[in-house]
C-alpha cells in the first residue's frame, strides 16, 4: 500500500500509463487530468484500479470536483486515512 504522497504520485502514474498506454513518468501533481489526453472512461478505469490496488473506495461524490492530479491523490488520501 503506498504511504506517502510520492507514492501515490508513482502508483497513479503507473496505472494512468498502462490504461493509457503512454508514459507519465514526468507527470506531477500540478498536471491537469485533461491535459494527459485521458477521457472520463480512461478516468474510471484508472479510479477502480487504484481502488483495487490501494484497498479502498473512492464514493462517486467525490470524484465530482477532480481535475488534477493532485485533486486525485487527495480524494485517495482522504479515502486511505477514513
Amino acid at each position: 500500500m503506498a504511504s506517502n504522497r510520492t507514492e501515490l504520485l508513482e502508483v497513479f502514474r503507473t496505472t494512468a500509463g498502462e490504461v493509457a498506454e503512454k508514459d507519465f513518468h514526468a507527470v506531477a501533481e500540478s498536471t491537469s487530468i485533461s491535459e494527459l489526453g485521458i477521457d472520463s472512461l480512461g478516468m474510471l478505469e484508472i479510479i477502480g484500479s487504484l481502488e483495487r490496488e490501494l484497498k479502498i473506495h473512492i464514493p462517486d461524490e467525490d470524484l465530482a470536483g477532480i481535475t488534477t492530479v493532485k485533486d486525485l491523490l487527495n480524494a485517495v488520501e482522504s479515502r486511505q486515512n477514513a
